[in-house]
Parts: C-alpha cells; structure tokens; sequence
C-alpha cells in the first residue's frame, strides 16, 4: 500500500497539467433512469465535450439522504477534466423512488450500484470498459464489494469508507447497538399500522433524548451548512434502517484486484482515519491520501477540492489518456 499524507492547510492537493491550467473542456448534463428492484433511480451524466469516448466514473453516496449534494460539484469537476461522470441517487433519497424516505439499507444500496452499471454499460458516447466507481461513506465500502465481484472496473475511490454498518453502530457502545436494534423492530412492527418510526439523521451530543444515525459535536449544525437553504432535506430517517445497518458485518473485507484510492481526513470524527488506514491494509493494490478535514468538509469548499484534486491524479494514472 502506497500512503500519502497532506498536511500543508495551503496546499489544495497534487498538482498536475490539468489541475494547474483552468478547465480544459466544455460539458453537458443529461437526466438518466434505471430500475433497481422495481423502482426508479434517477441520475445525471455530466459528459466532456471531447474525448468522444471519455473515461467514466460513476458516483454516489455521502451524507444520508442528502446525496445530491456535494458530489455533484464532484462530478462537475471531474467533467471539466475530460472524464464523464454519472452521479446518481440511491433508492428512497433525493429525485429517486422509494418509500419510505431516507431509508439506508446496505444491501438494497449495493443493488442500486449494479443496476446503474447495467444501464451505462453498452452506451456510445463514453467508455464504459474504461469504468471507475467512486463510493463515498457506506457506498465507499459498497463500491469495495462490486469493484470485487466485477473484474471490468478499472479503479475505485473510497472516501471516508464505511465497511461494515454494525461496526460503525457498534463504535458508539453496545448500549448504542441494542437501542437501535430495538428501534427498527418497533419501526417494522407498527409501520403497516401507524407508521413510520423514525430517528434523527443527525444530533449534537448535547440533545440526549432519542436517537440519532450520527450525534458527534455539531454534527447537525455542519449537516445544515451542507444542505441548501432551499433543499428538501428532513433530518429523518426511518429507524429500520439502523436495523439493516447492524446486520450489514461482512466476514471477510472485500479485495477488489483493480487499483484503489482511498481518502480519509484526519480530523473526522465519523469515520475516523485509523479505519480507512484499516480498510487500505486489506487490499492488495491500494493508496491512502490522508487530508486534514473532518467528515463535512469532504463536501465543500477547500476540502472538496483537495479530495478531487487527488481523485483526479488517480484517475489519469488508471484510465487517463
């Protein structure tokens, strides 16, 4: 494994001939739908204007049900670069089907990954032979386990991975765990009565009562400055899926056989950099860039930029010109 740590706050990341030169390439946007276990998901393709068969990188994941956000600068950025980028939305979040709302399901997720490969595979105007998948949180652990089940893709980027929900559950105490667990019960047992029973997304530790998928120190107040003022983000989700989360413990860590960048910031208290390092020590043909940002700010500003800067270098080397 090749490790690479950034720690200059002034430096925005490798530097290269396209990231020194402004945007080499005009781009388009086009709306695509699939289907994934009946239901429609629904993405964009952002496609250079030249290379008539530009590289593709598919895209999704991030903040729980905010995952339009973001990332889809991410696929600006890659697309000015001269690579198309397919950046979708996961069954029951942002423009895609699926109720209830905001639900995290790792396996229905991985699906959701399989079913947007079929849809791009086959088309004319990009190189789906030349396909990189770039997953960010717990689709940065779900691109790990497709990456090794298809020896098509060409490169995977894993940011801030999350390999195994019952871990991530698991790391705020077995109290944590049980309580969740005992939420998603309930939420599967009155749902078809009264409802759904949710939990919040996202609390500062200083709220004590009920649950939440994260609760680190503003961890609500970083989510509000992510998501636009006028986006439909409610910071709710159902509690099944905390449920889900807890039986999602893979035995044995994927080992995909292409190259594989992962990305892990050393001020995140989300997933925290020793288990990205963790989860790069399992695979054979791997590098680890280490940025000084904490988990929200992989989605704006200047750590945004450090993460596509860095991508970016990956890509040239495993599918660039």
């Amino acid at each position: 494994m090749t490790r690479s740590a950034v720690g200059d706050e002034g430096d925005s990341g490798p530097k290269s001939r396209r990231r020194d030169r402004p945007s080499r390439y005009d781009f388009s946007t086009g709306r695509m739908t699939f289907r994934s276990g009946g239901e429609r998901c629904v993405g964009r393709l952002y496609r250079p204007d030249r290379p008539a068969d530009p590289a593709l990188v598919v895209l999704s994941g991030g903040l729980v049900g905010a995952s339009a956000f973001g990332l889809d600068e991410y696929a600006e950025r890659l697309a000015s670069a001269g690579y198309a980028a397919f950046h979708f939305d996961l069954r029951h979040t942002g423009d895609s089907d699926g109720q209830p709302r905001n639900l995290v399901d790792p396996a229905r997720q991985r699906e959701d990954w399989e079913a947007a490969l079929s849809g791009l595979r086959g088309r004319a105007d990009v190189a789906s032979d030349r396909t990189v998948l770039w997953g960010a949180g717990l689709a940065g652990g779900t691109v790990l386990d497709v990456a090794a089940d298809d020896p098509r893709i060409r490169g995977v980027v894993s940011q801030a991975p999350i390999l195994s929900g019952r871990a991530f559950l698991r790391a705020r105490g077995l109290g944590f765990l049980a309580r969740g667990v005992l939420a998603g019960v309930r939420d599967r047992l009155q749902s078809p009565l009264f409802g759904v029973h949710s939990v919040s997304v996202a609390a500062d530790r200083a709220e004590k009562r009920g649950l939440a998928l994260v609760s680190t120190p503003g961890a609500h107040r970083r989510y509000r400055e992510v998501v636009p003022d006028d986006a439909d983000w409610e910071n709710r989700l159902p509690a099944r899926s905390l449920l889900a989360l807890a039986r999602h413990a893979p035995d044995d860590p994927p080992r995909p056989s292409c190259p594989v960048l992962f990305v892990g910031g050393t001020r995140d208290d989300i997933v925290p950099i020793d288990a990205v390092e963790e989860a790069a020590d399992g695979v054979p043909e791997s590098t680890l860039v280490s940025l000084p940002v904490d988990h929200f700010e992989f989605y704006s500003g200047e750590g945004r930029a450090r993460a596509v800067g860095h991508g970016l270098a990956f890509l040239d080397g495993a599918v660039g010109e």
